[in-house]
């Protein structure tokens, strides 16, 4: 499995970290992934069909070499279709109807994501900090436990703390004790602290939210008591007034995760 995200290229700088690691070298890939990777690096964007040939390589191998590559992070494509071309097997062969017809050799051009190293490491430990605050509005240690990003990114909590309190000197962020029953220092947006202000005032009422185990407010076991969940897609878990309860998935949810 290979986890996906969306962000704006612009603001990628969070990702930033990683541009200098051992698989842009190649270490850590198979031969066949380094091959095609050695020829994108030479070529430049290319075809599915340009990269089959120019490795003289099966399209299954190509397709294992990319699908690799891929969940490393280290290629982009022009679109979806790409990925779609390698999930799934129908489309690799072209069959179906409409656009889903389209064999995979149709599909976009392949790329490097990165082509720079690391210029100023303090901007994309700050860039991070930024998006993790974004995410959860109050950031502490306990709260980062399951979090990819700073393993997958080299990163330590300390770096993190450092920078948390960079930006507090700064006036962006504030520091402080936000969530009660943790040790360690906690950072939060303004917004964030004025919700939680708000919400303590408000009377519980009982309505349900439930959300895919695979995003991110999943943290039951982590923060919320309870048993957890495992964060991959077709699993749920259900929040009444912030308190964990038995998943209550909505009717007709199964049909938009495919399960």
């Amino acid at each position: 499995m290979a986890p996906i995200t969306f962000f704006l290229r612009e603001e990628s700088d969070w990702m930033t970290s990683r541009r200098n690691g051992d698989l842009e070298d190649g270490r850590g890939l198979s031969p066949v992934a380094r091959e095609v990777l050695g020829f994108l690096k030479m070529r430049g964007a290319s075809f599915f069909t340009d990269i089959v040939r120019g490795t003289d390589k099966l399209k299954a191998e190509v397709e294992t070499g990319l699908w690799e590559l891929v969940a490393a992070g280290v290629i982009t494509a022009d679109g979806f279709d790409n990925l779609r071309a390698l999930i799934n097997p129908k489309r690799r062969t072209g069959q179906g109807s409409g656009k889903t017809s389209r064999p995979r050799h149709s599909a976009g051009r392949w790329a490097l994501l990165y082509t720079d190293g690391v210029k100023d490491q303090t901007k994309a430990l700050e860039a991070t900090c930024k998006m993790l605050l974004e995410r959860y509005g109050v950031v502490f240690r306990e709260l980062l436990s399951r979090e990819a990003i700073l393993e997958g990114n080299g990163l330590r909590w300390r770096d993190v703390l450092i920078t948390f309190r960079r930006m507090e000197d700064r006036g962006e962020v504030r520091g402080g004790r936000f969530v009660s029953g943790f040790l360690g220092e906690q950072f939060a947006l303004p917004t964030a602290v004025e919700s939680l202000r708000a919400t303590r005032k408000q009377e519980p009422t009982g309505e349900t939210i439930t959300l895919s185990a695979a995003d991110p407010l999943n943290l039951v076991g982590v923060i919320v008591p309870g048993e957890r969940v495992p964060a991959i897609s077709g699993k749920f878990v259900s929040y009444r007034d912030g308190v964990a309860v038995p998943n209550e998935v909505p009717k007709g949810l199964h049909a938009i995760t495919g399960d």
